[in-house]
């Protein structure tokens, strides 16, 4: 696996996932993705040649609406999917509001706020078009997932705030423990 392409065609290869970029797609949430670990481990897993599924700790469906950043509506729309596959453990986010939580300037899309992630290797997401087209983003690209390098976002390095996060979740996460081939970069 070493181009969009090839994490394209295994995401569309994975009735799994492709069932829940649907069940997502049927909210209809402006500028929606699906992000983060559900991506990254499932690069990860082909790359250790795992047979079976990480399990994950969430299903991040993010989207951006500056006119409703109630988060009881997010909570609602965490109750419609868990109605659709309910096995699913979603959590749903507004990104127009998120910024507030990460003390961080607003963000201006989902994929700005995607660009904010702690880790170059988790700032992805992926989702299906009104054409039902698979569309990947990668805000700082994909060298360090497909490398299995973690590496703090650019905007981690500026501030001392938010490289103790970078390094908290490199301890809490623990990502080599599963995937061993993983290199964790502090820089």
């Amino acid at each position: 696996m070493n181009s969009e392409e090839d994490i394209l065609m295994h995401i569309k290869e994975d009735k799994w996932m492709m069932d829940i970029l649907k069940a997502a797609q049927s909210l209809e949430l402006p500028d929606w993705w699906i992000c983060a670990g559900f991506v990254r481990s499932k690069i990860w897993d082909i790359l250790h040649g795992f047979h079976q599924r990480t399990t994950i700790s969430d299903v991040d469906v993010v989207y951006f609406d500056k006119n409703n950043i109630d988060e009881a509506y997010e909570k609602k729309l965490e109750s419609q999917l868990k109605e659709v596959i309910p096995e699913v453990p979603w959590s749903v986010k507004n990104q127009a509001r998120m910024h507030i939580i990460n003390n961080l300037p607003p963000y201006t899309s989902s994929v700005d706020a995607i660009s904010k992630f702690p880790e170059t290797a988790t700032a992805l997401g992926v989702k299906l078009d009104k054409e039902n087209n698979l569309i990947l983003t990668a805000p700082h690209g994909l060298k360090d997932v497909i490398h299995l390098e973690i590496r703090p976002a650019p905007h981690i390095q500026t501030s001392s705030e938010l490289t103790t996060l970078y390094e908290d979740r490199i301890h809490t996460k623990n990502w080599p423990k599963t995937w061993h081939k993983v290199k964790v970069f502090f820089e």
